[in-house]
């Protein structure tokens, strides 16, 4: 199997907090891994390293066989959506602009097209985005990440905020994405249904990595699964 991510001995400490001990773990290619971990377990912050936004860590990150560190070539074979994009309601973007936003080359227009049929909102091309619905603005963001055939999708809680309905359809987007497209999916969430559904791997984060290995293993194991609600419920009432 090709590794298109490899994380090693991942260490990233804050003044008064270490947000992620020594993490590492590998992405094969096709690959859908779901990330999950309670609030406050480093998610955000394992991602904004492995974009290249965050990087006084210590270990290595590479993507394609190289230290991000030292090329920062692989962002061009990324495609990210973040937790709740944020703009100005009254902006006057239309939906196409948005996603022209995410094209490296003007001569690829058509693409735009393509990519919101693709997601079921061609028909809203020329609407401003403040119009949208929460589940509406989150597939022109994914349409955005894709519009460049990324061959990796980095997702962080795409569904906050969503409804249920639009909820349903973007995972079927993200399967279809990944079983016909061969898009190599990273997807951090708390809905751990939607994980045992759609994800071949899990990574199962708290500052370290407590397990990372095959969906199947992590939730035909009551023990690991006990554990991990154990850790979550302990993070919530932490924070409360």
């Amino acid at each position: 199997m090709l590794k298109v991510v490899e994380i090693n001995n991942l260490t990233v400490q804050y003044p008064d907090v270490k947000a992620l001990d020594d993490v590492s773990f590998t992405v094969n290619q096709g690959d859908f891994l779901g990330i999950i971990g309670p609030n406050g377990a480093g998610k955000s912050t394992l991602f904004a390293s492995m974009l290249g936004l965050h990087t006084k860590y210590k270990g290595t990150i590479k993507f394609f066989d190289k230290d991000i560190k030292k090329s920062k070539n692989y962002l061009k074979e990324l495609g990210y959506v973040p937790q709740k994009p944020i703009f100005e309601k009254s902006f006057p973007v239309t939906v196409s602009d948005v996603v022209r936003m995410g094209l490296r080359k003007e001569s690829d227009e058509n693409k735009i097209d393509e990519i919101l049929q693709q997601l079921w909102i061609h028909e809203l091309r020329n609407r401003r985005i403040g119009e949208l619905s929460g589940g509406q603005q989150q597939r022109v963001f994914i349409a955005k990440a894709l519009v460049n055939n990324p061959k990796i999708l980095i997702l962080d809680e795409p569904v906050t905020g969503i409804d249920q309905q639009s909820i349903e359809l973007f995972y079927s987007i993200l399967r279809e994405l990944n079983s016909k497209q061969k898009i190599t999916i990273i997807w951090s969430s708390h809905d751990l249904d939607a994980v045992n559904k759609l994800a071949n791997h899990v990574a199962c984060l708290n500052r370290t990595l407590f397990f990372h290995g095959e969906s199947e293993k992590f939730f035909s194991d009551d023990e690991l699964v006990k554990q991990y609600s154990e850790a979550s419920m302990q993070e919530h009432m932490h924070h409360h």
